[in-house]
Parts: structure tokens; C-alpha cells; sequence
């Protein structure tokens, strides 16, 4: 019986930073690749994601260093501020990047098809015209080897729609024409966090109700009060313990009515929007994965194994589809282990327990970045732990900077110095997170980090003073 035949070695359905990564490392390795998207190249982080917010907020931070010139000895009047041209600069930075994409794809022999993608059975996907894309071609096209990267979209509260005007989800707030005065951010995770400091920083009344009992409930809890304080010093209103009970649309703004979990009080709150950022949900129906028999959990993500294979042997799922974690840079690296399995190269699996220790970012003012366990999963683990900290205050390059709020926390487990966590916030701390991130994966202790000379003045020295703290001798405290 002769060989079966496919167009293509490996077909990478969707284009965002897990799957236009994937398809540049098989067409690296000789593999002949393309690509589908319904959409634009890059997807979702690309175009309304990770670089767009990004841009939003240094126009954020820009507007908050003049807020406060007075501190370094500048004075003016008549401080002209044009939202609108804030947004504008973000999508002409995303044009920029998507062409750059674009690039990368020809230039590496990548076919990109254009339009929604859908299983016909395991080798054959039918690709149809989407909105997006309404003059893309049908056609029907076979592949050895898939890789799926569809990603996630927003989900919203159960009986609250987004309509995209009054309730709205990250795409919308990215390009409002003008800032509202009030907002009402529901979620307190990276994008409400993010969204949050923008809209505030530019004027906007802006309360954050987070159910859980902290704000960013995924970070440690020394770093959600350190931020807690510093919102509520930028006049940000945050609600913790507190549950979002209904949302009424208005023909002028949104009424939200919401429950303190402690002590069972309602409030009703007023705004003229509401932004919901409690999470995603995958984007895994309407691709026709049952027809191609793979497998989803009972949240509707897809299963996978250390090299990202799904129950299908063929087909494999890399980024926010399979509810790992939903991170562009985790979906990347999904994506180079996928496609160098299916080229049969040397590569580095990714065990289900290591997702935890991939560093996570969040880019409101002051930053958050963290890795591993927080202080309190370390001790439920059942380590013996030591704890270093050490604030950004006594440095002198903070100081220089004006930057003195925050600190780095590093969890070692007491035994072995291996690092268990890293928690820091402060300016620029998802700059300084990549060397303790490098230190925990090649096993370096805080007694080595803390003798690796770290240039002076840096922000960098507080992560060598915080190691000096975890062996009990911190030299500038």
C-alpha cells in the first residue's frame, strides 16, 4: 500500500505568538509549513493583547512622570492631553508588528492561508472566508502533522453580555475614542490591573471589584497589599472580597450591583462603563476537533502531554487552548517544543509541574513579576522555607529614578537553597524578573546570585540584596 501523501509536513492553525513561533522553528527544520488565520498575523497579543496595552501604558506612565514634574524641577501650564492620539500610536506600533510578522513568514518559506480553519477528519482541515477576511479562498487542505494555537477570548459574568459599548472586554478598551470618567473594572488579574492604571492615570474614575481576597490573586499576597496601596494612593477604589451580583445597561452608562462576601452588605455602583476581565475561555468549538478525535477536558481546553501532543498522536495544541497558562512567551515556548518533536530534533519538554515557575508580568505602575510559589503555596507544599526581602527605597539608582516604592521577594527551600518563588514589584521589575527566572531553572542558589557582582547603581542590586537576605545578611538594611 503506498504512502499517504499531504500537502504540507505541518500546518499551524492560528497565527498568534505560539503558532507563528511554531511554524518559524518547523520551517527551520525543514519542514514544509503553513499557516491559517482568521483573523491578522500575530493574533490576539499582537493586535489586541500584549503590544497595544503595552504602548497604552508608557503613554500612561509618560502622563504620570508630568503629573509629577514638580518633583524633578520642571513647571508648566495648559498640559494638553490627546487620548486619541495615545490609541492611535498603539495601532500604527501594531501595523508596524504585524508587518514585521508578515515578513518572518515569507522570509522563512511559510505559506499563510487566509481565513477559519476547521477539521474535516485528522489530515484535513477546510478553510472558509471569515468577516475578516471575506474574499479568502475555500479549500481543503492535508497535513502529516497539526499544531493547534486558537487561543482564548474573553468571558464575561453568566447573563451579562458584552456588547462592546457599555459593557466591554480588552479589545474595546483599546480603542475607545475618549476616556470615560467613570469605570468599573470587574477582575483583578494582569488586564484589569492594566487597564485600570491607563484609564485612571488619564482621568477616569475607576473602582476594581475583585471577588477573591486579594488583588492580583494569583501573585503573592505581600505583593497584592504593596499594590493594593499604592491604587488606592492613585485614587483607584478597589473592592476585595467582593462578588459582581448583576449588571444593568442604561441608555446613559451601567448600573452594577455588588455583595461584600464578609459582611453580606449590596452596594450599587455607577459608571459609565464596565470593563469584565475575569479570564478566558478557549477557543476550541467551531474548529472541529471532535472530528479529528481530540481530546478536551471538561473546561473545554485541550489535552496535552510534556511535548504539547495531544490524544491524537499527530495533532498537537500549543498556548491559551490547552489552559496552561495564558501567556504569550509560555505559548512561544509551547510552540518550539511542538514543532521540534514533530521534526524528531533535540528539544526540551515542558512537565506539567513546570508551568508554574514560567515568569508572569504585569505592566501597571508600579510592575508586577513573579515566578514559582508564593510564600504561602511554598509552606502548603510542605517546604521548609526561607524568605528574603528587600525593599527598592535604600537604593540608591531608585532613588536616582524616583522609584522608590516596592521590593523582591525570594522563597528558597531552607534544605537545598533551591528557589521555590520570586515575587517582585516595583518599576521595571518584569526587566529584572529574567535572572532569577535563568537561576531557577539552572538550579543557582541565592547564596551564588547573592555573589554575582551586580553593577552599581542598578535596580538590579535590590535581587542581590534580597539574596543576602534569604542567607540572613543583607549589607544595605
Amino acid at each position: 500500500m503506498a504512502e499517504q501523501t499531504y500537502q504540507y509536513d505541518v500546518m499551524v492553525v492560528g497565527s498568534g505568538p505560539g503558532g507563528y513561533v511554531a511554524a518559524i522553528r518547523a520551517a527551520q527544520l525543514g519542514l514544509k509549513t503553513a499557516i491559517v488565520e482568521r483573523e491578522s498575523l500575530g493574533g490576539v497579543c499582537l493586535n489586541w493583547g500584549c503590544i497595544p496595552t503595552k504602548a497604552l501604558i508608557h503613554n500612561a506612565e509618560v502622563l504620570e512622570e508630568l503629573h509629577n514634574a514638580a518633583d524633578f524641577g520642571f513647571s508648566f501650564e495648559n498640559l494638553h492631553v490627546d487620548f486619541g492620539k495615545a490609541v492611535k500610536r498603539s495601532r500604527d506600533i501594531v501595523a508596524r508588528q504585524t508587518r514585521g510578522v508578515a515578513f518572518l513568514m515569507k522570509k522563512n518559506k511559510i505559506d499563510v492561508i487566509e481565513g477559519h480553519g476547521v477539521f474535516t477528519d485528522d489530515h484535513t482541515v477546510k478553510v472558509t472566508p471569515t468577516e475578516f477576511m471575506p474574499e479568502a479562498k475555500e479549500q481543503s487542505i492535508t497535513a502529516a502533522h497539526f499544531i493547534v494555537a486558537t487561543g482564548a477570548r474573553a468571558r464575561s459574568l453568566p447573563g451579562t453580555e458584552i456588547d462592546g459599548k457599555q459593557v466591554i472586554q480588552y479589545r474595546d478598551a483599546l480603542v475607545l475614542d475618549e476616556v470615560p470618567k467613570k469605570l468599573i473594572v470587574v477582575g483583578s488579574g494582569a488586564i484589569g490591573m492594566e487597564f485600570s492604571y491607563v484609564y485612571s492615570t488619564y482621568g477616569a474614575e475607576v473602582t476594581v471589584v475583585e471577588m477573591l481576597d486579594q488583588l492580583l490573586p494569583l501573585e503573592d499576597a505581600e505583593v497584592a497589599a504593596e499594590i493594593q496601596k499604592v491604587f488606592n494612593k492613585k485614587g483607584i477604589k478597589t473592592l476585595i472580597s467582593t462578588r459582581t451580583e448583576k449588571v444593568e445597561v442604561a441608555k446613559k452608562g451601567v448600573t452594577v450591583t455588588v455583595k461584600n462576601l464578609k459582611t453580606e452588605e449590596t452596594e450599587t455602583l455607577t459608571a459609565d462603563k464596565v470593563l469584565m476581565a475575569i479570564g478566558v475561555q478557549p477557543n476550541t468549538e467551531n474548529v472541529g476537533l471532535d472530528a479529528a478525535g481530540v481530546k478536551l477536558d471538561k473546561r473545554g481546553f485541550i489535552e496535552i502531554d510534556e511535548v504539547m501532543r495531544t490524544s491524537v498522536p499527530h495533532i498537537y495544541a500549543i498556548g491559551d487552548c490547552t489552559g496552561k497558562l495564558a501567556l504569550a512567551h509560555v505559548a512561544s515556548a509551547m510552540g518550539l517544543v511542538a514543532a521540534e518533536t514533530i521534526a524528531g530534533a533535540a528539544t526540551m519538554p515542558i512537565p506539567a509541574d513546570r508551568y508554574i515557575f514560567m515568569p508572569r508580568c504585569t505592566y501597571c505602575e508600579p510592575q508586577v513579576a513573579s515566578l514559582g510559589y508564593t510564600e504561602a503555596q511554598a509552606k502548603e507544599k510542605g517546604f521548609d522555607v526561607r524568605v528574603g526581602k528587600f525593599p527598592f527605597m535604600p537604593n540608591g539608582k531608585a532613588q536616582a529614578l524616583g522609584a522608590k516604592v516596592g521590593f523582591v521577594k525570594i522563597i528558597a527551600d531552607a534544605k537545598y537553597g533551591e528557589i521555590l518563588g520570586a515575587h517582585l514589584v516595583g518599576t521595571g521589575v518584569t526587566e529584572l524578573l529574567p535572572e532569577l527566572s535563568l537561576a531557577q531553572m539552572m538550579e543557582i542558589t541565592p547564596a551564588e546570585i547573592a555573589r554575582n557582582v551586580h553593577a552599581h547603581p542598578t535596580l538590579s542590586e535590590v535581587i542581590m540584596e534580597a539574596a543576602h537576605a534569604v542567607e540572613g545578611h543583607p549589607i544595605h538594611m
